[in-house]
């Protein structure tokens, strides 16, 4: 009877010992690295944009894999389209060589910033439709709103029309919520 005791007893141990360095900031940190850190608060702090959504774009967008290119053309870190890095380029008058940078993780990271400081501006500063409009363009978005197909709530996700961004809505969501939760005091 001692001995069948003392097994549960040293597998409790063991399995308290286990979840507690899953839960230690260290392992969450290893789950959900960030990376340029640097590069992300600058933009946040220069263009007034939540320096966690800024992260849930990248994880979701490339993975902070600073080479990824999408099939369309989207470069960098935000997956930024080469039209609309130029236009903002000019819009938010970067130097025109800010283009043929546009892999590079300090100017990909500032364009996608300032891009969505535009949204956030462009959306009263919404944050779903922000989210929405980076992912389906702002021309879809606005209509959706103006419409009435969708009322720009994350309750209401399922009215929106592209299944592709409802779910890149929920992820980038939820993404942003680990991120505030594991680096919140570094940000």
């Amino acid at each position: 009877m001692k001995r069948f005791t003392r097994k549960k007893t040293i597998l409790f141990l063991f399995l308290l010992v286990i979840f507690l360095l899953l839960d230690a900031p260290i392992t969450w940190k290893t789950m959900y690295p960030v990376y340029y850190k640097q590069e992300i608060r600058t933009s946040a702090s220069q263009y007034g944009v939540d320096p966690y959504l800024i992260m849930a774009i990248i994880q979701i967008e490339s993975k902070f894999d600073k080479r990824t290119v999408s099939k369309k053309g989207a470069v960098g870190l935000m997956q930024v389209m080469p039209a609309t890095a130029e236009w903002a380029a000019k819009q938010a008058r970067f130097s025109p060589m800010a283009i043929e940078y546009l892999d590079e993780p300090d100017t990909n990271i500032s364009l996608g910033t300032w891009y969505i400081s535009f949204l956030y501006e462009m959306f009263h500063r919404n944050p779903y439709a922000v989210i929405a409009a980076y992912n389906a363009g702002p021309g879809n978005v606005k209509r959706w709103l103006d419409n009435g197909t969708w009322d720009g709530r994350l309750e209401t996700i399922s009215r929106i029309p592209f299944g592709e961004t409802r779910h890149y809505l929920q992820r980038v969501v939820y993404y942003k919520k680990r991120y505030e939760k594991i680096y919140h005091n570094e940000f």
